[in-house]
């Protein structure tokens, strides 16, 4: 499935250099080079379609005696990040963001530490039934070949944040999205959960 930038001007309909242009400006965007590998072309994501305003979430309550992190609160610090652009291999807000170094700078907050890499992110915590998604959870995507390669963190009402691609910073998406749902791949729940999934 490959998705298409909105039309601005019709007239770029009927003049087939500036669709060939736009057709390829779509292609020039990356995949998520958390996953190790040399980043692919793949589709933009549902462009402004795509992002979504993040839902109404309650107000973080107190950690656990541990200091453990509890979902709303990892969702509220996931949202305060929105706007921070996307960097290849970035893990930090002053020099941006890929899509597990967000997740792993999210996490880091509250004394979570989750491996670099988005696929082997998926074999941290428990696995859970998308119908039973809370805020917090980890969602994770195959956007290029056979392994994982896109991670978010879900904060409810079918939404998730993440840093998508080059073209974009961190921002809101949703999970009913064609583009999304198509690729998504599982759930992992990584809080009071940290063993390894088999």
């Amino acid at each position: 499935m490959t998705s298409r930038a909105p039309v601005r001007n019709q007239s770029a309909i009927r003049d087939p250099k500036s669709a060939i242009v736009a057709l390829a400006l779509c292609t020039l965007a990356t995949a998520c080079a958390s996953t190790g590998a040399k980043p692919r072309p793949f589709p933009v994501p549902g462009g402004a379609d795509d992002r979504v305003e993040a839902p109404p979430i309650p107000a973080p309550g107190p950690t656990s005696p541990s200091g453990a992190a509890d979902g709303i609160a990892v969702a509220h610090t996931a949202l305060g990040l929105r706007g921070i652009r996307y960097r290849p291999g970035g893990t930090g807000p002053d020099v941006g963001f890929d899509c597990s170094g967000f997740v792993q700078y999210v996490y880091a907050q509250y004394g979570v530490y989750l491996p670099r890499l988005a696929r082997d992110q998926f074999r941290v915590g428990q696995s859970v039934p998308a119908e039973r998604l809370e805020p917090g959870d980890l969602v994770f995507f195959q956007t290029e070949g056979r392994e994982i390669s896109h991670v978010g963190i879900f904060i409810g009402g079918e939404r998730f944040v993440h840093a998508p691609n080059s073209r974009s910073a961190v921002r809101v998406s949703s999970l009913d999205s064609p583009y999304w749902r198509d690729r998504f791949r599982g759930v992992r729940r990584v809080i009071d959960a940290t063993e390894t999934v088999d």
